[in-house]
């Protein structure tokens, strides 16, 4: 399944890294709700907030 594109998409070029304590935020949310840790891997790595 596609995507439909509209004027309210963003460009990647237009998107700003996270701060690193929404990033530290966001790492802790999903690591409490991942089943186990190769999940919770996959998941940090999705959303492109995975540990340096």
């Amino acid at each position: 399944m596609v995507a439909k594109s509209t004027a309210n998409d963003i460009a990647d070029d237009e998107l700003e890294p996270l701060a690193d304590e929404t990033a530290r935020q966001a790492q802790k949310v999903v690591a409490a709700h991942a089943e186990d840790a190769d999940e919770c891997r996959m998941l940090l790595s999705m959303l492109g907030i995975a540990p340096a």
